[in-house]
């Protein structure tokens, strides 16, 4: 459970690795985390490098239905799965499956998305109310890492949206730049988070900040990006590790510190959501920064 000592880290859950790789992650009925309504296409089980689905006699039939966000996706079969409509076709970017659908003679690939690899999807399927990325978004991703879940905010906000994704690790950004070559609204930042004006004629205002950074001064981290880049009455996500900021204290201790924080520099928290059974002791907190005026949004 230890930090990573620079903004480089992975995204994936420790001890966890039963549920990691690139079959479907189950969702359990019930979690309010997926409501979805109507149907988004049928088409025989298939996925491209194995299904990993048991066949009875004859073919299968799943469906894609939308979530309640916008941009992503459930896979109905033997097992459900979030999943998110694949903007480069043909290719995975971490080995994560892929199923093709059928919707009105046009045929529609969609990669699923595990939970354990990834915060975002973590707190989708936790049920959280607003996740703010959508169709068209420009969103700032700060700890982008290799990219894993940068690649589901892709197909999300598809070819007309922007995500800057910033991660200081050389390591993962490497593997980051070859996902980029791929997905044209992907525009990497090799830059340390923590030095927004290195890298301010890089990115322009956005809709969205995503933290991933698992860093002691995340909360401040936050704020300077929202500070330079962030438009007035948009909104932030950040993932808390507790024990990244305070070993020492509990973790509800750690995420009521945080949420102060953020208070004091105009980000207005708005809901928070722990992430168990997929990470322990984290906890995802969205708001908005600089709240426009009630008449202003009319």
């Amino acid at each position: 459970g230890k930090c990573q000592g620079s903004l480089g880290r992975r995204e994936m859950g420790k001890g966890q690795g039963e549920r990691r790789g690139a079959g479907c992650v189950c969702m359990q009925a019930g979690k309010r985390g997926f409501r979805a309504a109507g149907s988004r296409g049928r088409v025989a089980a298939a996925s491209r490098g194995g299904s990993g689905i048991r066949r009875r006699k004859g073919a299968m039939v799943v469906s894609v239905e939308p979530h309640r966000h916008e941009g992503v996706f459930i896979y109905r079969g033997a097992e459900d799965a979030l999943v998110t409509l694949n903007m480069v076709p043909g290719q995975s970017v971490y080995g994560e499956r892929r199923v093709t659908v059928t919707e009105g003679g046009v045929k529609q690939e969609y990669r699923t998305w595990n939970p354990f690899r990834s915060k975002l999807a973590a707190a989708i399927l936790g049920g959280v109310d607003q996740i703010h990325i959508k169709p068209k978004s420009k969103v700032l991703y700060l700890g982008a890492a290799s990219g894993t879940t940068v690649s589901h905010v892709s197909d999300i906000i598809g070819p007309d949206g922007l995500v800057y994704a910033v991660e200081f690790s050389h390591r993962a950004g490497r593997d980051l730049v070859n996902v980029a070559k791929k997905r044209t609204n992907i525009i990497p930042v090799l830059e340390d988070a923590r030095h927004p004006l290195k890298y301010r004629m890089l990115i322009g205002m956005v809709d969205v900040i995503f933290a991933d950074v698992a860093q002691p001064d995340q909360s401040r981290i936050v704020a300077l990006n929202a500070h330079t880049f962030l438009r007035n009455g948009g909104h932030f996500l950040i993932s808390i590790k507790a024990n990244c900021i305070d070993s020492t204290a509990s973790a509800e201790a750690v995420f009521a510190s945080e949420v102060r924080k953020l208070q004091q520099e105009n980000l207005k928290p708005q809901e928070q959501l722990t992430l168990e059974p997929y990470e322990r002791d984290h906890a995802v907190v969205v708001g908005v920064y600089r709240p426009l005026p009630k008449s202003s949004t009319k």
